[in-house]
């Protein structure tokens, strides 16, 4: 197991971003990692991300779930147990005074000579960072968000929090061509996977509608809360496939993400949803999960 340097308790409140590296705290300039590394070589990582509020952590539970989750799926041991995680993602947030943002971890396979195949020995490579944004105060939620269609060209095992995002970084920046501000996943068949780093949800009539998990879409913590509160508010919520040409219909569509809680969605390739304003009952999600947020943060 990593142990964290006491190096944290010397370094000035108030110098530039702080970060953690294989358990030393550094500015950010100075913190590097190998070129030998395969994060770098072979995208062989993983990465969670969690969100703050009012400067303390949002479902860190559920994030620490997916987080060993997606290690066991791609055989590393985690080098760090949940209660060293938790204690270095309050310090990054008390350094860098993080009110409200986001908390990034990476966990590389390490550092080795490139091969496909990884040595028996290999320590894994740690890093955590902090970003500062607001996500209550957020214009997108009173204004809404536009989609763009993309073809969903991802590996098969999307499941997996893997740093291998290419294919959505090329959705994202066609989507942004298109004047939209996130990517919309399409399958083969036409269904609608999720979006680009947000999880997908239709409003049909009085039911809420989004894709059931499986190694298609990624399991969402905020969409993990968002079908909870559902039950405890009594939404109807169902999980099952649709396709673009229902979501085009849908009287509602909102997306979820630790970076930007509930948002709802107006447009998708240039057809108005929900009459090109935010839907009431989006809205209405919205204020019931930032309520949830800030009850559960720890």
């Amino acid at each position: 197991m990593l142990t964290f340097s006491s190096n944290i308790n010397k370094l000035p409140i108030r110098m530039s971003r702080i970060v953690s590296l294989n358990g030393d705290y550094l500015p950010a300039d100075q913190a590097k990692i190998s070129i030998f590394d395969r994060a770098v070589n072979f995208g062989d990582a993983i990465y969670e991300v969690a969100g703050v509020l009012d400067g303390q952590l949002v479902d860190f539970e559920h994030h620490m779930q997916r987080y060993f989750n997606s290690l066991e799926k791609i055989e590393i041991e985690s080098p760090l147990e949940q209660q060293q995680i938790l204690e270095a993602f309050r310090k990054l947030v008390k350094l860098n005074r993080i009110d409200e943002g986001l908390v990034y971890m990476q966990v590389t396979r390490g550092v080795a000579e490139r091969d496909f195949l990884w040595p028996v020995a290999i320590e894994p490579t740690v890093f955590m960072f902090t970003q500062p944004k607001s996500s209550i105060e957020n214009q997108a939620a009173e204004r809404g968000v536009t989609l763009a269609s993309s073809a969903d060209i991802r590996w098969a095992r999307r499941d997996i929090k893997s740093v291998n995002l290419l294919a959505q970084v090329l959705a994202k920046k066609a989507a942004a061509e298109a004047g939209a501000d996130e990517a919309l996943m399409i399958d083969a068949d036409g269904y609608v996977t999720e979006c680009g780093s947000t999880s997908f949800f239709i409003v049909a009539g009085n039911s809420i509608q989004t894709r059931p998990l499986s190694n298609d879409i990624l399991p969402g913590v905020t969409r993990r809360a968002v079908l909870a509160l559902c039950a405890i508010h009594d939404l109807d919520l169902q999980e099952h496939k649709f396709t673009l040409e229902q979501a085009l219909n849908a009287d509602e569509a909102f997306i979820s993400a630790a970076s930007s809680y509930v948002l709802p969605v107006v447009k998708i390739d240039q057809r108005q949803i929900s009459g090109g304003k935010p839907g009431k009952l989006s809205r209405q999600l919205r204020q019931i999960y930032i309520d949830y947020a800030r009850e559960s943060s720890i």
